[in-house]
């Protein structure tokens, strides 16, 4: 399989998104304010850990149906489907989490109505744009 055909633009953007997802997690929680903050309960330091784990899997899964070896030449819609959607979850999930009662994207003395939003809106757009690139480029193959 020639370089063109493997790596595409837009799976190389699903890839950025995907390990941003496994790492960001860990870099912004694995720290006084979040995993080792003395004033947490250890309930919600289990779901901070849970969280940074699901991004991590989600990651993984995402690279896998996005780099797995086909059966046929190039990658086939449904790894492009499951890799995009993997990708997607941990965004969205983050989003949705605003409407839960109670809950917060900063605690005080914080300020910030959704500083998350500066990872999360882009992710998701560079995952769409990268769905839609991949998308367009496999048909173009398969029509040659």
């Amino acid at each position: 399989m020639s370089v063109r055909k493997q790596f595409g633009a837009g799976r190389l953007l699903i890839t950025g998104v995907a390990l941003t997802t496994a790492v960001g997690p860990y870099v912004a929680d694995w720290n006084e304010t979040h995993i080792h903050n003395p004033d947490w309960p250890p309930h919600a330091k289990f779901h901070n850990a849970q969280t940074m784990s699901l991004g991590l899997a989600l990651a993984a899964t995402s690279l896998h149906q996005l780099w797995k070896r086909p059966v046929a030449e190039g990658p086939t819609r449904e790894g492009l489907d499951g890799a995009a959607i993997c990708a997607s979850l941990y965004w969205i999930t983050q989003i949705s989490a605003l409407a839960y009662p109670g809950s917060a994207a900063v605690d005080p003395p914080g300020t910030a109505t959704f500083p998350q939003g500066k990872f999360a809106l882009p992710s998701l757009a560079l995952i769409g744009l990268g769905y839609l690139l991949e998308r367009t480029r496999t048909a173009k193959l398969r029509a040659e």
